[in-house]
């Protein structure tokens, strides 16, 4: 960490146009404030539904079961994927537990639909995201 105070010493100093030890310190305390203000948990929770859509199978998924505003069943996610049906088992698993799908039976059936908070995050998504052509 002296390395890091160092340089933050230099940008107090750039943007103060003089630093002293206090000013660090009050400065190290905000941000202190700051990042207690997150709370642990809460960042774990945020990674735990980054993480979920961090492969590019999981993240097909929501992209489909958000656009499709309904109920699909398995065997139609199955033809979207190009993996096992035990893989695409443990995708909907992990997207279940992060939140961003919803499953039930409907008799032999396996269906799942987008949660609110995946179609959220899908259209943050492409609101911020442009492809360069």
């Amino acid at each position: 960490m002296p390395q890091a105070t160092e340089r933050l010493r230099r940008y107090l100093e750039d943007e103060l146009e003089e630093c002293r030890s206090e000013d660090v310190e009050r400065r190290l305390d905000e941000l202190g404030t700051l990042e207690a203000a997150l709370g642990t948990d809460q960042v774990d929770a945020e990674l735990e539904v980054l993480s979920a859509l961090a492969s590019e199978t999981r993240y097909t998924l929501v992209r489909v079961l958000v656009a499709a505003e309904e109920e699909l069943c398995v065997c139609e996610l199955n033809g979207v994927v190009d993996v096992s049906e035990s893989g695409l088992s443990h995708a909907l698993s992990q997207l279940v537990e992060a939140g961003l799908v919803e499953g039930r039976k409907d008799g032999r059936w396996k269906k799942y639909r987008a949660t609110n908070r995946a179609v959220a995050l899908v259209t943050v998504l492409e609101g911020s995201v442009t492809i360069d052509e």
